[in-house]
């Protein structure tokens, strides 16, 4: 069986969407999936990919934006996006549900977090609630710290900043990348200097850093976070038995904060990470495909997918 990881940077995508060979629909026993450059969607993804080949599909991942990936879902060039997250991102994704050309498969994690955070020695200073921050403003040095430009989550600081939200007026939003942003946070993960941050559950800062949520009274982050699976209407279509599938992967948020530690944390090849994890874990695959079948109609055994 052969692999096509096909793990695309950012910049590449925006051309590779254009081009001729992404044109056009797919066949029934390929699966093109799409994530966000982020450690819990990467492993996540590969989890869903390499299952899938062991049951005999064709897979290729992609690395983009939101906005890129949703561009494609809509076009045809994408199948599968795991990793929209809501609240926050659900004003790109609820018109483009509205309209039917795209479906919300299933929340794949639920309880999940996305919102602004500081580190355990800030939260015992006091600082438990975005109402707090203007106060200490020099501690923060007016700043706070997201991750990737045109992240959703950049977007609404910058907005609260706008805003003056919070009398968060004077702030500013560095945006930078996960690792830059943990970078910082390590850096200043001391009782000197204090981090305010786009922080999310599940992920591995969880496990290795004190990491608090502040509370949000004017809600400018939404409900409770979830994280859901999204296709393309053409590939719900094409495509029952996958669908079938990944409307039955939902993880638990302790399985998905350990791959983020394997895989980010501790450098292991995202490939081992995800097919070390399935050989392991078979009452959960088999929770995940029950009733699925192989590409060719066929039933897995319970042994080998």
């Amino acid at each position: 069986m052969t692999r096509h990881p096909q793990i695309l940077r950012a910049s590449l995508v925006t051309a590779a969407l254009s081009t001729a060979s992404l044109s056009g629909l797919a066949q029934a026993d390929e699966v093109r999936f799409a994530t966000p450059p982020w450690p819990g969607a990467t492993v996540k993804t590969e989890v869903a990919s390499q299952l899938l080949e062991r049951l005999g599909y064709e897979t290729s991942v992609k690395e983009a934006s939101t906005a890129i990936i949703l561009e494609g879902l809509v076009s045809g060039d994408i199948d599968v996006d795991m990793a929209l997250w809501r609240p926050s991102q659900g004003g790109m994704l609820d018109p483009r549900l509205e309209s039917g050309e795209l479906a919300e498969v299933v929340h794949n994690i639920q309880g999940a977090r996305f919102k602004l955070a500081v580190p355990g020695h800030v939260w015992e200073a006091g600082v438990r609630s975005m109402a707090d921050l203007a106060e200490h403003a020099e501690r923060f040095d007016h700043t706070f710290y997201g991750i990737e430009p045109g992240n959703v989550g950049n977007e609404i600081m910058q907005d609260a900043i706008e805003n003056d939200a919070y009398d968060l007026g004077d702030w500013q939003v560095v945006a930078s990348s996960v690792t830059g942003m943990l970078s910082q946070l390590e850096a200043n993960n001391n009782g000197d200097r204090w981090t305010a941050f786009l922080g999310w559950e599940p992920h591995w800062m969880n496990v290795v850093y004190d990491v608090h949520y502040l509370e949000d009274p004017e809600g400018l982050w939404g409900d409770a976070s979830t994280v859901s699976t999204v296709a393309s209407a053409e590939f719900v279509e094409r495509s029952p038995n996958v669908v079938a599938f990944l409307e039955q992967m939902v993880v638990p948020i302790e399985v998905q904060n350990a791959w983020v530690h394997a895989f980010s944390r501790e450098e292991r090849p995202l490939e081992a990470v995800a097919g070390d994890w399935l050989d392991a874990n078979p009452e959960l695959v088999s929770k995940w495909l029950k009733g699925v079948r192989g590409a060719d109609g066929s039933t897995p055994s319970p042994e080998s997918p």
